[in-house]
């Protein structure tokens, strides 16, 4: 009997980000990404969302590595913060770690970790991990497959991809070794991007976004332009940038990301703009504006991103005039939809023209549709299909698409977050889960907490009232108070009988809690109680009761 293969999922099966999962053999841990999320509009104050470490960290002398499949933050950016608790080594294409070496470095954590670069096509041992590092297509350059051959058979893992048959670096997805492994001896299990799998058809080619982009150069004459996009997206940063020069414009990059990656890609033979098409930002007004391309971050309406400052007046390099002309050249991620369009909003009030992909074909998904999932299910042939990468919807989504194919429905599994899968001679089960919830970064404070998050959503919904009273316990009575200071609730000034009656209440439960030698934590709750009660009762809302009880 051969060893079983377990794998555990600790983000990505339900959401859009979080990707990470684990797969183990005999003892040993193989990650495969480590990625963060990006807040939704109702996770108040927060930066970042990561997934749950405490099972990896619990087992962090089993983990031999982490393999990146591409460098979107969806799949690196939580790597910094793993390493602070466990170290491995990661593995990856060269522009894959370069992107994901820049947080690493920054936290102070390369010595926690080795950066070890794979080529096309080369396989290799990772502890007891037999990996092979296949070629895909998508959105950012250097994107791989993974192929994991196991005393189980061949795991494929597909990342992030899509069939782009005429891709800006000619490198396409290599269907051939998929048919080859399929033909050898079989793929026992596939793991594939769902993210567009409700969607019909096929991707647009990234090539077809850079003709709409020269157009637009061309439409444009005599404006400034200025792009915002991911700085990771080297394949449109280089057609801009070829639209650009073609129209003797200056390349100026705006945003420390961009300027960062840009170095990179040029550094590594990924990006080609000469020497004399790239100016620093500071000296764009030197320029007529027709003479000027910007490459700006922040298409995501980030809040302090190079674009959103820009918007609100607030970037100390740039300043927008009616003869700019900002494009954004991506789609929004779920949950970013109402900070673009703010963005946007403030782009107008700024003088600025606007063009975005509801106007123009300005951007190019990097993920596959369903007709290319379907050529793909057909090559591979898998025994048991995983959807992974997507909301729920798109996991049952592609979970048809590999039963149209041909894999049995009984043989194919929607996992989510937490979930742990085993794979043995008997097939692929479900065996148990690990903690998966949500983690939640503020500045520089990790893992600020559901509780925490829940508080922020009551005060930004009902208010605050706080209630302040003096007790002598000993001698059972209220020395002073109670005062009563709301915010957010309802305004003082016009609502002074309903304090007055809140502040009987509370003295009334006070009393009773005092004439039987309750503690101060007790008093607390009386308060809380009280005030609770008749807010709801008198206005149908529930602010936070803040009870401070002082003793004389």
């Amino acid at each position: 009997m051969a060893s079983p293969v377990h794998l555990t999922f600790l983000g990505g099966l339900g959401e859009i980000g979080r990707n990470c999962a684990a797969i183990e053999i005999e003892g040993s841990i193989l990650l495969i990404d480590c990625g963060l999320m990006f807040p939704d509009d109702d996770m108040l104050g927060i930066d970042l969302v990561l997934p749950d470490f405490s099972w990896l960290i619990e087992h962090g002398d089993d983990v031999v590595g982490c393999v990146v499949t591409h460098g979107h933050e969806d799949h690196i950016g939580a790597l910094s913060y793993l390493l602070r608790e466990i170290e491995f080594p990661i593995f990856g294409t060269e522009l894959s770690l370069g992107l994901a070496r820049g947080r690493i470095e920054e936290a102070g954590l390369l010595k926690s970790t080795d950066l070890v670069a794979v080529g096309d096509n080369e396989r290799r041992m990772i502890g007891p991990f037999d990996v092979e590092f296949i070629p895909a297509t998508h959105s950012v350059p250097q994107g791989i497959a993974i192929a994991i051959h196991t005393p189980q058979g061949t795991i494929l893992h597909t990342g992030d991809f899509k069939i782009d048959l005429t891709p800006v670096d000619r490198r396409l997805t290599n269907l051939s070794r998929v048919g080859a492994l399929a033909e050898g001896d079989g793929i026992r299990l596939l793991l594939a991007d769902s993210t567009n799998a409700d969607q019909a058809g096929h991707s647009r080619s990234e090539t077809s976004v850079g003709g709409v982009l020269y157009n637009l150069m061309h439409e444009q004459k005599g404006r400034r332009v200025i792009t915002a996009g991911f700085a990771s997206h080297v394949h449109r940063v280089q057609q801009l940038a070829d639209a650009a020069i073609e129209f003797g414009r200056v390349i100026a990059p705006l945003g420390r990301s961009m300027q960062r990656n840009i170095t990179m890609a040029r550094e590594l033979g990924l990006l080609r703009i000469p020497d004399t098409s790239l100016i620093d930002i500071e000296d764009v007004d030197r320029y007529e504006p027709g003479q000027v391309l910007v490459l700006s971050t922040g298409s995501q309406g980030e809040p302090m991103s190079a674009l959103t400052l820009l918007a609100s007046n607030e970037n100390k390099w740039l300043k927008l005039t009616p003869d700019d002309t900002v494009i954004l050249s991506s789609h929004p991620i779920p949950g970013n939809e109402s900070a673009i369009t703010k963005v946007i909003d403030n782009l107008f009030r700024q003088g600025a023209e606007v063009i975005h992909s509801g106007i123009a074909d300005v951007h190019a998904t990097g993920h596959a549709k369903a007709e290319e999932l379907k050529l793909y299910h057909s090559l591979a042939r898998p025994e048991y299909f995983v959807p992974v990468h997507g909301e729920y919807h798109h996991l049952v989504a592609h979970s048809r698409i590999a039963t149209t194919m041909g894999t049995p429905a009984s043989n194919v599994l929607i996992a989510e977050d937490g979930d742990r899968l085993r794979l043995d001679d008997d097939g692929l089960t479900k065996v148990g889960r690990v903690p998966a919830d949500y983690v939640y970064v503020h500045g520089t404070v990790g893992d600020v907490g559901s509780t925490v998050l829940g508080e922020r959503q009551i005060l930004a919904g009902d208010g605050v009232v706080v209630v302040t009273l003096c007790v002598d316990r000993k001698n059972s009575r209220i020395v002073s108070g109670p005062s009563i200071t709301t915010r957010g609730w309802i305004d003082e000034a016009e609502a002074a009988d309903l304090l007055t009656k809140m502040g009987n209440r509370v003295t009334e439960r006070v009393n009773e809690e005092l004439a039987s030698s309750a503690e101060l934590k007790s008093i607390e709750r009386a308060v809380r109680r009280a005030a609770g009660s008749f807010v709801s009762q008198s206005t149908r809302r529930r602010p936070m009761i803040v009870p401070i009880i002082l003793e004389s």
